[in-house]
């Protein structure tokens, strides 16, 4: 079986060519424009199925969450439909879904009806908390805890999370991509279920730090993240996630099923999961945003 995957240079889509090795992985750093209909069905030829698993978390100039997740999964779908491939796999949120005050949810939940909408043989895999080497989860929670004395956590009441293991999460990417998920749309979390303040302390723990915690409003959370969207390369927290950790991540929303037993993720949260994912290093003046136009346009110059 031979896979396209898009967003192949992504967190998720890396680890899925890892597992794939005659895979064609799609992305922006290969030349192919996610809506760019001719490119994706050029990559696409002769393939059997595509991982669709192109997305983003932030909007950032043209890269906005309608062209990205709505538009680029059309030209996706018509791509699909030129090269002949006969199964789409798509990767999305587990709380993905319309009228929610949340662009990225809706935009999101708005792919999923287009792939559904298809005719091309297909299933959506509605990811909780996904974490591993290279995530948006253990990474900024480490680089943050080596980095700050305090760190808050969201709202004054507990939500919760089920942290799904990357290896987990591409285990069932194959299991889809082959054609043994009997569900077209099912939700996929982690096997344990754990506060996110929990999550938090488990992370900073086997990175060696014991910040101060502090319990913060939900709205604080929000405009912290709408700061570091402004000042960051890569926000501490984007602003859909903070709306992630306001509702917790441990149900479908709308409703899915979960994945029969047999496929269910069963690897647990555990520190040396955690350890394996734990990056270098920690937030510096390199992750501002001025000072990263400030020293990429000073490289260019010489």
């Amino acid at each position: 079986m031979r896979v396209a995957i898009t967003g192949g240079t992504g967190f998720i889509g890396r680890h899925l060519a890892e597992r794939l090795p005659d895979s064609v992985a799609v992305s922006r750093r290969s030349g192919v424009a996610i809506d760019d209909i001719g490119a994706l069905a050029r990559a696409f030829a002769g393939c059997d199925a595509v991982a669709h698993c192109a997305g983003i978390n932030r909007e950032i100039g043209e890269q906005t969450f309608d062209r990205v997740h709505i538009e680029g999964t059309r030209a996706v779908v018509e791509a699909a439909r030129r090269a002949g491939v006969r199964r789409i796999v798509m990767v999305s949120f587990l709380r993905a879904r319309p009228d929610c005050g949340s662009r990225y949810h809706e935009s999101k939940f708005a792919a999923e009806e287009i792939i559904r909408r298809s005719g091309i043989p297909h299933t959506v895999l509605k990811f909780g908390m996904v974490y591993g080497p290279g995530d948006h989860m253990v990474d900024h929670v480490t680089r943050a805890v080596r980095t700050l004395p305090i760190f808050g956590t969201v709202g004054f009441r507990e939500r919760t999370a089920r942290p799904l293991p990357v290896e987990d999460a591409i285990d069932v990417l194959m299991a889809a991509l082959e054609g043994r998920v009997p569900e077209s749309t099912v939700a996929v979390m982690g096997a344990d279920e754990v506060s996110l303040g929990e999550a938090i302390r488990r992370i900073a723990r086997v990175a060696g730090r014991r910040p101060a915690f502090v319990p913060l409003p939900v709205w604080s959370i929000r405009v912290l993240a709408q700061l570091t969207e402004w000042l960051m390369v890569v926000p501490l927290v984007a602003k859909a996630q903070a709306r992630m950790l306001a509702e917790g991540v441990s149900e479908a929303a709308p409703f899915a099923p979960e994945l029969p037993a047999p496929l269910r993720p069963s690897r647990p949260f555990s520190d040396e999961r955690i350890r394996a994912a734990l990056p270098d290093g920690r937030f510096t003046a390199d992750d501002l945003r001025p000072m990263h136009w400030w020293r990429t346009r000073r490289r260019s110059a010489t």
